[in-house]
């Protein structure tokens, strides 16, 4: 085998997979005790998924650690899994019937469920093909759906045994209500976005006369106004309370009350209470006695509630109200008004508050250990920051509407009889035989129409991913998780929940560490989403630069903020990078040949000594980056050691020995230095690795079941580096004197150096044939008196002074000339660009990634000043 002149990932990754998994290296053993252990549970992706830039980042994180630890020689496991998603699956199958001119109504709830199914088996395995084409090394054989049987199993039991605990518990409350869904949804489901509406005043009149006058958003809402409030303290309305108003069109007698809820402050400090629908007015109505007069159907309509408006839209009822308010005489004026409006996070409807017969999970008392297990440090947030974050919402959690109507999903295990008594029970059977008991005889029942929330099986995933409520091996081998990656606008949704659930359940934590990913946003920092225009796919990402080029962007990308901008720069920078990697491994096959040479006994060259060195200290330093979770930084040194410690230096100064005949020691070094490159960007970047490791020939067969890299005996070389720190001081001195000074690029160039170290002078000395090869310089003299002539160029470095004289290579008054006017024209860039920053007008209206352009030319403009000014002086201007 050998490699090909080119990387093409195309031609690297599919092939690479299929290895992996033929081979089944990610297999997980269970019951091994003289192993650590690591395991990890995938966040399952909807089953509709198509791989986004959010799942690129996690999964690529995961997987990183979950190869690391396979290295590290950890038994570890992934657990893989998709997620049923109630909602988005229901509305994606809808939408299929919409297109073939029926509705789920038309067919039935069986022939439904069935066709979602037959819908999940043709595309719901896209997305686990889109993890294996990220290189994400799964154990697979556990792949686990939340709606597969044992899993559905699993959410009977723990449904019963809840509300067997009376923890669980029916009743109608106020709720998000979807009208597009036709399904209640939780807090955490509604996504507020600002709308430009307007604010009504309305004139209510008053039994005994004059009017009081209120200020709505929703002025179809006053429908089912069922009283008048004021804040109690309000000295202009406190004589109100008591009284009695009469609603506009209505009719209806209207208790004016005296509530703590009312904000004075807005609109005109009095409030119309509609308990149906909002739930500020929900608690006041609980609590003065209120009606609630619910006046919206499912779909959002306005039902007999609405007296004349019945039958008709929200917006059509809103301006229809609104008319007959004007032609009543009881619209005061109306105002712009910009303010939130929750929607729903599927399908992106206003949402309504309605009063509904919903399914609730009390959480007060599961959450007490779960703050617990935080606080003490059992469970651990990355960064730490996210501690606070969830404890503060965990001290104030509200009880969870657990029920959604809906057909696809874990359907309630309730069943009712004949008076409504409900049966909470793991089957049929086993609520058949409750109610006879109960009854005394056979009785028909049915069963809850509604469907769980989808989170109501993924708050369960860790264990029952491991096959809970049997003890299974893998439950004792690999529960608790170790890690957990995930977004922070799930650690209410999901982290929460599972470390609640766990407690209850397995009276242990789920996992021991909780990695929470930055938001991508676009590069002007907004928020990605296919209305705005801003998103980016990672499958054309990876089409275009390969699976290991986004993966090792990504890593190099992230860092612990709140968000991280998409990695376009990177992903140059990555595909740059494998390409130079690649080179670099052709190059030094060619030079082993069919050797593969081990460590020379005696190491005694600088750069050997040097790049050996380096090379413990970046195990060290990859290590402990990846023990913290620092993956920009593990990526960062990994960057920085491959491309310039060895491409850079050491190869360059390898070709010099070994293109003047055959040098076992630096044959030896290269070949051990590409094992444990390619060893230590494995878990950042699986395909590359895998296919140079194969021509390597190495052992084991492959690559993902190798060692990582472990501490050196070999001690760090602190003479080594420095001697060659001061070589690359020299090289890159003299290589800039060329550069900037326009000498030709074939010249024969001499250099004196002057330095009072000969500690570092006596290794450069020993290393000439690699001094002259890298900077074209065919004389080197050392430590001689130099005497300052006109036309010669010097650079003063940290050591010393190095000095080229250039009177008879270049013309130096014409040199001089150009560098002037070069230097004037930087000059005035650099004025403008300080101008620019200076002017506060600019600061406050350009985008932040402008202004920070701006900064960058200034300093490079500032930079390139003061070279053009030392060049000058060099020369004697």
């Amino acid at each position: 085998m050998e490699l090909s002149k080119r990387y093409k990932p195309a031609e690297v990754e599919a092939k690479n997979y299929r290895f992996w998994e033929e081979g089944n290296f990610f297999r997980a053993a269970v019951g091994v005790v003289d192993k650590d252990r690591f395991s990890v549970a995938i966040p399952p992706p909807n089953v509709t998924g198509r791989l986004h830039m959010g799942h690129a980042l996690n999964n690529t994180l995961q997987d990183i650690v979950i190869r690391y630890h396979r290295m590290l020689g950890d038994e570890t496991c992934w657990f893989p899994g998709t997620d049923h998603a109630g909602i988005a699956t229901q509305n994606v199958v809808e939408k299929e019937l919409a297109t073939e001119g029926i509705s789920r109504h038309d067919i039935g709830r069986e022939a439904f469920v069935e066709r979602v199914w037959e819908w999940k088996a043709k595309y719901g395995s896209e997305i686990i093909d889109q993890l294996k084409a990220l290189g994400c090394s799964c154990d697979w054989s556990r792949l686990r759906f939340t709606l597969d049987e044992g899993l559905s199993h699993a959410v009977r039991e723990v449904f019963v045994k809840l509300y067997d605990e009376g923890l669980i518990y029916r009743g109608a409350y106020l709720v998000n209500w979807c009208p597009r869904c036709e399904t209640a949804i939780s807090d955490l489901e509604v996504e507020h976005e600002e709308i430009d509406g307007a604010l009504y005043y309305i004139l209510y009149p008053l039994e005994d006369g004059g009017s009081v006058t209120i200020a709505t958003t929703r002025p179809e809402t006053m429908l089912g106004d069922t009283g008048i409030a004021v804040h109690p303290e309000d000295k202009r309305f406190a004589h109100l309370i008591g009284k009695t108003a009469r609603l506009p069109i209505l009719d209806r007698a209207l208790p004016i009350i005296g509530a703590e809820q009312v904000d004075p402050e807005f609109g005109t400090g009095t409030l119309k209470v509609t308990p149906a629908h909002d739930p500020v007015d929900f608690e006041i109505g609980q609590a003065n006695g209120l009606n609630s007069v619910n006046i919206l159907n499912d779909d959002g309509t306005i039902n007999e509630n609405g007296g004349p408006f019945a039958g008709m839209d929200r917006e059509a009822a809103r301006k229809a109200v609104v008319d007959r308010l004007k032609a009543d005489g009881h619209l005061e004026k109306v105002e712009p008004y910009r303010h939130a409006v929750g929607h729903c996070e599927r399908c992106h409807t206003a949402v309504e508050p309605l009063i509904s017969t919903q399914w609730f999970l009390k959480m007060k008392p599961l959450a007490e250990r779960a703050i617990e297990v935080v606080r003490d440090g059992r469970v651990r947030f990355v960064p730490e920051r996210w501690t606070k974050f969830y404890i503060d919402w965990m001290e104030n959690i509200r009880d969870w509407c657990i029920s959604r109507q809906l057909w696809w999903g874990h359907r309630i295990p309730v069943w009712y009889g004949p008076d409504e008594r409900p049966f909470a029970a793991q089957s049929e059977e086993a609520a058949a035989a409750a109610a006879r008991e109960h009854y005394g005889r056979e009785v028909e029942l049915r069963q809850d129409d509604d469907v769980l929330d989808t989170w109501f099986s993924s708050w369960l995933w860790p264990f029952t991913i491991m096959g809970w409520p049997e003890e299974t091996p893998e439950l004792e081998t690999y529960y608790p998780t170790q890690f957990l990656v995930t977004a922070f606008d799930i650690i209410f949704f999901w982290v929460a929940r599972m470390i609640m659930a766990s407690l209850h359940f397995r009276n242990e934590i789920p996992f021991e560490t909780v990695y929470i990913t930055p938001l991508i946003v676009d590069p002007e920092g907004r928020k990605m989403s296919k209305s705005k225009g801003n998103t980016v796919d990672p499958l054309e990402l990876m089409d275009e630069y390969g699976a290991d080029a986004l993966r090792f962007s990504m890593a190099h990308a992230t860092t612990k903020g709140r968000s991280m901008r998409t990695p376009t720069t990177q992903l140059e920078d990555a595909r740059n990078f494998l390409n130079k990697l690649w080179n670099m491994a052709r190059f030094v096959l060619m030079q082993l040949g069919d050797e593969r040479p081990g460590l020379p006994d005696e190491v005694t060259e600088l750069e050997d000594r040097y790049i050996l060195s380096r090379l413990a200290a970046t195990v060290a330093t990859v290590r402990e980056h990846l023990d913290a979770y620092n993956f920009n930084l593990a990526a960062e040194t990994l960057y920085e050691f491959t491309w310039h410690d060895v491409c850079d230096w050491y190869v360059e100064m390898a070709k010099v020995r070994l293109q003047s005949g055959s040098d076992p020691a630096a044959k030896g070094i290269l070949h051990h230095v590409l094992k444990q490159i390619l060893l230590l960007l494995h878990p950042f970047v699986p395909f590359v690795t895998e296919e140079i490791w194969q021509v390597l020939g190495e052992e084991p067969t492959s690559i993902s079941l190798a060692p990582f890299p472990g501490p050196s005996d070999r001690e760090r070389d602190a003479e080594a580096e420095a001697a060659m720190a001061a070589l690359q001081e020299a090289v890159t001195g003299v290589r800039a004197i060329r550069a900037d000074l326009n000498v030709p690029q074939k010249a024969e160039i001499s250099v004196v150096l002057k330095s009072g170290s000969m500690a570092l002078v006596e290794p450069l000395v020993r290393s000439l044939a690699s001094l002259k090869a890298l900077t074209g310089a065919a004389v080197w003299d050392f430590g001689s008196a130099m005497t300052e002539m006109a036309g010669t160029a010097r650079k003063v470095l940290s050591f010393g002074e190095l000095f080229v004289p250039l009177a008879d290579l270049i013309d130096v008054a014409s040199e001089i000339k150009r560098l002037g006017a070069e230097l004037a024209e930087v000059s005035a860039d650099l004025a403008a660009s300080t101008a620019k920053l200076a002017n506060d007008q600019f600061l406050s209206r350009a985008p932040a990634d402008v202004v920070e352009k701006e900064r960058r030319k200034r300093d490079e403009f500032a930079q390139k000043v003061e070279r053009l000014e030392a060049n000058l002086a060099s020369l004697g201007a």
